[in-house]
């Protein structure tokens, strides 16, 4: 009822759903989709993968081609917190979570566990944005001492992550407001409030801030600076969907080679200051989920 029925109320005249996409509804700057919702479809569940399976190309004359940036948001902490140890496993393509539970677990990285592995992914996403230990034992079934440890070890291993959440609040509480790398203000004014929880709640948007609205201006460069490639390559294959870090493409096949090319050149290379690599895996097929 949440999805397929609401998906199919939005089917237009031309067989097709059209969404509308608006820049200015969200805080972080990132585009949202409504009119149908496009972006909270889901994708590890085996409904949704059945819902993306009935997403398919104009014809069949043409394909999808689906770009999505490879942990974008890691990798910008990486950036902005200049951990060494995170640069450097970005830099030579380690898998960064299996790199994390070596850290943390104090063993080489070809002995990490997939549990462990698990731990330290739930880790980098949760903790870089202020989890706390009660939602870290809720999203890995733990105890809440289990989980105030772990966070303990991520800090003892990570001291630039905290050095940086600990600045940039710090910086926040000053200014009321948080900026992303190429500039764009988000204004945090309950970061004064004498409501504890609402100050909490404006701390961990400071710190999530300028992560997810650097990633947002990011894909919109990237989207602005395909589409021109596109144009002056003469391509008939058309730019969809943008789904967060992710781009989908309504490709003509003999483009698809070329196209790819075009999208990873453009995408990889958005934001040469950046001082780590931005990687983009590029896939095709005829419905949604083939591609992605």
């Amino acid at each position: 009822s949440t999805y397929v029925a609401g998906l199919l109320d939005k089917i237009a005249p031309d067989g097709r759903i059209h969404t509308w996409f608006r820049q200015t509804e969200t805080r972080t700057g990132r585009i949202s989709s409504t009119e149908p919702n496009m972006q909270n479809i889901p994708v590890r569940t085996e409904e949704g993968a059945q819902i993306r399976r009935a997403f398919v190309c104009r014809s069949s004359d043409y394909t999808l081609v689906d770009a999505d940036y490879s942990q974008i948001e890691l990798r910008l902490m990486a950036h902005f917190c200049q951990d060494a140890n995170l640069l450097e496993a970005f830099a030579e393509g380690v898998d960064v979570h299996s790199a994390t539970a070596a850290r943390i677990y104090g063993i080489p990285v070809s002995e990490v566990t997939p549990e462990q592995r698990r731990v330290a992914k739930t880790a980098n996403f949760g903790i870089m944005y202020g989890i706390s230990a009660f939602g870290l034992a809720q999203r890995l079934r733990i105890s809440r001492r289990e989980a105030q440890q772990i966070i303990d070890d991520y800090f003892t291993s990570f001291p630039s992550i905290k050095a940086y959440i600990d600045n940039t609040i710090a910086q926040v509480g000053t200014t009321g407001y948080a900026v992303t790398l190429l500039g764009r203000r988000r204004f945090l004014p309950a970061i004064f409030s004498t409501n504890g929880n609402l100050r909490a709640f404006a701390q961990r948007n400071a710190v999530n801030a300028p992560i997810q609205g650097t990633a947002a201006d990011i894909i919109k460069l990237a989207m602005v600076r395909v589409d021109a490639r596109m144009k002056k390559a003469g391509l008939r294959s058309r730019m969809v969907l943008q789904i967060h870090d992710e781009l989908l493409f309504d490709a003509v096949p003999d483009e698809v080679e070329g196209l790819c090319r075009i999208i990873k050149e453009e995408m990889e290379h958005v934001l040469p200051q950046l001082d780590v690599p931005l990687t983009v895996e590029c896939n095709y097929g005829k419905n949604w989920l083939q591609a992605h």
